[in-house]
């Protein structure tokens, strides 16, 4: 339905000055720093849907691969191996926790700058999982981490 509404709009009144009292709960602004911001647009996107019936194992596949496929190269290295070292021992709970982190933020430059301390986290997001997150991203084994984890580990037996 908002999607209907949306497309009946004409173009002009999808730049975000353009708005006023019509917000957008959740969109991509693919805005940058030093932009003036006269020519943005708002792409609604999804409302994020926690899954509470999901199976713990398609749950962990479901992470893993959207760990791997971000819409940047900075998330889906930082993302993919984290999920290897972490996904396979987290609870139910911290699960869940990631994935609101990595699936309800619009623009994944801000989980990389909550993950790098770039950026504060907002209390919304701020969890022990977003902690060992950003714990992960201080990199304090020195690893090279130019690529994503190939995906053999999976097949190796659990230790």
């Amino acid at each position: 339905m908002a999607a209907a509404r949306l497309r009946s709009l004409p173009a002009r009144a999808l730049c975000r000055r353009c708005l006023g009292p019509l917000s957008l709960q959740r969109g991509y602004r693919g805005d940058s720093p030093g932009d003036s911001g006269t020519d943005l647009l708002e792409i609604p996107l999804p409302p994020w849907q926690e899954r509470p019936h999901e199976p713990l194992p398609t749950k962990r596949a479901r992470l893993l691969y959207e760990s791997r496929k971000r819409g940047m190269l900075e998330n889906c290295i930082l993302l993919s191996l984290f999920a290897k070292e972490n996904l396979n021992r987290m609870s139910e709970q911290q699960l869940n926790l990631y994935d609101r982190l990595i699936n309800e933020p619009s623009n994944d430059w801000d989980i990389y700058y909550w993950a790098t301390e770039a950026k504060p986290t907002p209390a919304e997001f701020e969890s022990e999982v977003m902690a060992m997150l950003r714990d992960f991203a201080k990199n304090k084994k020195k690893e090279q981490r130019l690529r994503q984890p190939d995906l053999e580990y999976l097949f190796e037996p659990l230790h």
